[in-house]
């Protein structure tokens, strides 16, 4: 664990550094956060390796890398208020967190968005709210327009009903592609003229289902 183990965490941002993350407010986040907290207790004494990492519900947390990039893109600012569509075991929202006024995470298992909170709550990022709900059904989503999303399970298309929930100037990131295979991380900027898309990396991720799961 990191508390005990100094050297990997220092390689864990090491290795990020190396990769090109180079914001220093999402490296000192990363430095911050107790990743091991929001890991399954059995992978505790891998939560610095940059690799996924499965967590409840068949779900899974982000390598370190993807988090830290897809923080990265975000372009994040302290007024800014940001809607996960994705909460899992809360590790990208305590990270956005650190970085913005508010944070909204959307997650469809209760057991997922129920450990999340707590987590959260014991860690005193109280500018997070966690609920329990259908990110893809965006009519139910509370609040909004947001200055950021960003959708942590793939999407074969970005839903039209969620870019219109971006501020003007606001920016959506998330994994595009089929369910089981390779997806294209895309970024939205939301501009005067329209919508403006940048593929970014290639990545993997769980894919986006719609409603709330009835079990778990």
């Amino acid at each position: 664990m990191a508390a005990q183990n100094p050297p990997e965490k220092m390689m864990f941002q090491l290795s990020l550094r190396r990769r090109g993350i180079s914001d220093q407010t999402v490296l000192r986040a990363l430095e911050e956060i107790p990743r091991e907290t929001f890991v399954e207790a059995a992978d505790r004494d891998q939560a610095y390796r940059d690799s996924a990492l499965g967590i409840a519900c068949g779900q899974t947390i982000s390598q370190p890398f993807v988090v830290a990039y897809m923080t990265e893109q975000l372009q994040l600012h302290k007024d800014h208020r940001v809607l996960e569509i994705g909460a899992g075991s809360g590790y990208q929202a305590a990270v956005l967190s650190r970085l913005c006024r508010q944070v909204l995470t959307i997650e469809r298992y209760r057991t997922l968005a129920d450990g999340a909170r707590v987590r959260l709550e014991q860690l005193g990022y109280d500018n997070v709210e966690v609920l329990l709900g259908d990110g893809l059904d965006t009519a139910t989503i509370p609040g909004g327009p947001f200055d950021r999303i960003i959708v942590t399970a793939a999407v074969e298309q970005i839903p039209e009903a969620l870019l219109q929930r971006l501020e003007p100037g606001g920016i959506l990131i998330a994994p595009v592609g089929p369910h089981h295979g390779t997806q294209t991380l895309m970024r939205v900027t939301r501009t005067d003229a329209g919508f403006e898309r940048k593929e970014l990396v290639d990545v993997r991720f769980v894919p986006a289902l719609p409603g709330i799961a009835r079990e778990l």
